[in-house]
């Protein structure tokens, strides 16, 4: 049985003895309920992608750990709910939450937000974000400007005090490790995509952590403009060209389906990586060019 099997079925035992006892470090009241969260929120247990690079999310919401012996990097931390599972599946991998000294975040919505005031008491690390993502961390609630801002429905995530803005191009160093940030806005204001290298037999490859480029909305928001809102389609398309030209051997996603995350590791073996793919952020992009094509044919506008 190889290394990395062993460490995965380690990591899902103690995933499962320690998820529990973790629980209750998570309030009742700041957990969200949604017609997708109990689904978002399946466990799943941790496993690595390549190099220092690991998967710690939930069966629907992706965080991923970047580690060093210097410290670690978080990305994301999906509901608030789901702090105790990411916390769980970082400490069944050997690694001490202790040691995570920077939780950074790909977009401002509570299903990647939720957790990350949990994690950060639970750590003590930095958080980082855009100035927009920033703001609504410390507000603890959407702004108008977000495409799924309903002021009938407010959805509210545990507010983190201290947030470090981190500007576009920026990279932030935690020991060994550097992620850089790419503002790549339209989902949200403050989408972020993240990178990295990650190295492992002595072959690096460019790690990506593509946030959501998706055309959601509620209510009468339009990407096209309109109803008192700008007209954001041109930056929203310039965000996916932005993602298409990164170097990109391995791209994940804020929800693991969207890349098939989990499908990928399930296909993995000794002889082959199936996160190891040049063409992935090239594919992501084109799949959400064609996502906001469509939207705004139905607003009335061509892309």
């Amino acid at each position: 049985m190889s290394q990395r099997l062993l460490l995965s079925l380690f990591g899902l035992c103690a995933a499962l003895l320690i998820a529990p006892a973790l629980a209750a470090a998570v309030d009742d009241e700041n957990h969200v309920h949604c017609d997708n969260c109990d689904e978002w929120n399946e466990p799943q247990a941790p496993f690595n992608i390549y190099g220092n690079t690991w998967y710690v999310g939930t069966g629907g919401l992706s965080a991923i750990l970047v580690t060093s012996p210097g410290g670690h990097v978080l990305l994301d931390g999906a509901l608030p709910q789901s702090a105790a599972q990411i916390q769980a599946n970082i400490e069944a991998l050997g690694f001490r939450i202790g040691d995570v000294k920077l939780i950074v975040n790909s977009h401002e919505h509570f299903d990647h937000a939720g957790g990350i005031a949990a994690l950060q008491r639970a750590s003590g690390a930095t958080v980082a974000a855009s100035a927009a993502g920033a703001r609504v961390l410390r507000q603890g609630t959407l702004g108008s400007d977000d495409p799924l801002f309903e002021a009938k429905v407010s959805v509210h995530i545990p507010k983190v005090a201290e947030v470090s803005e981190v500007a576009d191009g920026q990279t932030l160093k935690v020991g060994s490790v550097a992620v850089t940030a790419h503002a790549t806005p339209g989902h949200t204001p403050g989408a972020t995509t993240w990178s990295w290298t990650s190295c492992e037999a002595g072959q690096c490859r460019a790690v990506v952590y593509a946030d959501s480029l998706n055309p959601v909305s509620e209510g009468d928001f339009r990407f096209s403009g309109g109803n008192g809102r700008p007209d954001i389609s041109k930056s929203f398309s310039a965000s996916i060209a932005k993602l298409a030209a990164l170097d990109c051997d391995i791209v994940l996603s804020t929800h693991p389906g969207a890349t098939e995350t989990l499908e990928k590791q399930a296909a993995r073996t000794a002889a082959r990586n199936p996160f190891v793919n040049p063409a992935g952020c090239r594919d992501y992009a084109a799949a959400a060019a064609e996502k906001l094509r469509v939207r705004l044919a139905d607003e009335g506008k061509p892309n």
